[in-house]
């Protein structure tokens, strides 16, 4: 899954930016966007890959986790 960043202008004309939506392709994610904001026009999309998580930590992993 990749995380979609949207600027977008509403139907009242209020400029809306940096709204992130994580979803399978952009299609899905301009479908939820629109399901929020009826309407609205896209400004700009940027695709950005979703952050992997670090599943497994070691003994030095959560004490660097605990000091942060």
């Amino acid at each position: 899954m990749n995380k979609y960043e949207f600027n977008i202008r509403t139907r009242n004309g209020q400029r809306v930016d940096k709204i992130t939506i994580q979803a399978a392709d952009r299609d899905t994610a301009e479908k939820r966007l629109r399901q929020m904001y009826m309407s609205c026009e896209i400004l700009d999309c940027a695709e950005r890959p979703a952050e992997t998580r670090q599943e497994n930590l070691d003994v030095e992993g959560m004490i660097n986790l605990i000091t942060k």
